[in-house]
């Protein structure tokens, strides 16, 4: 039985291969896809989404924008590592459908409230759409089945030394997540980090025909993450979207996870304690199994990529 998702995401290289992945997987029903301002503009983002979507034969799911800034702050990009457009060198058709009406908060809460303990909900980007929603209704924490980020860190940060981008794009948002009284489970730079797309990796992707020519391949080959110089790529976001189709590919430590908001030099920052003391708010993946994690998602592309044209 395929576990139903929503998707709220900023696209984004790695959140396109989220979608992908999310579409591919027998093991999940997307039922939506929500966009939030991030590592481009919103509607950019949202662009991307429906563009993605479409692609992927996903044309059906519904996708609805979502917050174009933080709720406090300035708005910050990430065209550096995605790309003007943010699929970084893939192009891909115009889709043939708009956004939905509506807002993404609005959407996450109306759909997860007509089934409460079925939707988990799946946050890829920066927690702007999902701390609204918990202002507009706090219930939501209890109706969700699962409640799944990629984001954080439990050591050290990739945009500043602190904090992950995700965290560090709407802290407030953030500390409105972590403390809505829900387990959050933080897929986050101490895993994602060694899910990498390597030489070998991507040499399997070509063989995945216009999936991989069009849109994995190109998409990768801009992507520039941070200080990185190995030249693979870390697909952050596929790996909280696999974490629902297997949630034993990672090992995971409960923690109670706080955000820095104020900080000078450490805004954004998700503190995390692991000691007994501690209560906690979180399930903090700590490991991952790389091997089984690349076996799912290439496998999935497989799947996909012989119904493509």
């Amino acid at each position: 039985m395929s576990i139903p998702i929503i998707l709220d995401c900023d696209p984004g290289i790695d959140d396109a291969l989220a979608i992908a992945f999310a579409a591919a997987s027998p093991a999940i029903d997307l039922v939506g896809v929500t966009t939030v301002a991030g590592n481009v503009s919103l509607d950019k983002t949202t662009a991307n989404a429906l563009a993605v979507t479409s692609f992927v034969g996903a044309g059906s799911v519904p996708v609805t924008a979502g917050c174009a800034a933080p709720l406090l702050r300035s708005a910050v990009r990430a065209g550096d590592v995605h790309g003007e457009s943010g699929l970084g060198g893939a192009v891909l058709p115009a889709p043939e459908r708009s956004a939905e009406q509506g807002h993404a908060a609005d959407f996450i809460i109306s759909t997860i409230e007509a089934a409460p303990g079925e939707i988990t909900l799946v946050a890829t980007g920066p927690l702007t759409n999902i701390g609204l929603a918990l202002r507009r209704e706090p219930r939501l924490a209890s109706w969700v089945r699962d409640f799944v980020i990629m984001g954080g860190s439990a050591g050290r940060g990739n945009v500043t030394p602190a904090a992950e981008f995700n965290i560090w794009s709407d802290p407030e948002a953030a500390s409105i997540v972590f403390g809505a009284g829900w387990t959050v489970r933080m897929i986050g730079l101490d895993v994602t980090l060694q899910a990498r797309a390597s030489a070998t990796i991507q040499d399997r992707m070509r063989s995945l025909g216009s999936l991989g020519s069009t849109l994995l391949l190109p998409a990768l080959a801009r992507y520039r993450d941070g200080d990185d110089k190995t030249g693979e790529p870390p697909v952050h976001d596929v790996c909280a979207v696999v974490s629902v189709v297997e949630p034993e590919a990672f090992g995971y430590t409960p923690a109670l996870v706080e955000v820095e908001t104020v900080g000078k030099l450490t805004s954004g920052m998700t503190v995390t304690d692991f000691s007994e003391s501690a209560t906690p708010n979180a399930r903090v993946a700590t490991a991952i199994h790389v091997d089984r994690f690349w076996e799912l998602v290439l496998d999935a592309y497989g799947s996909l990529a012989a119904r493509l044209p």
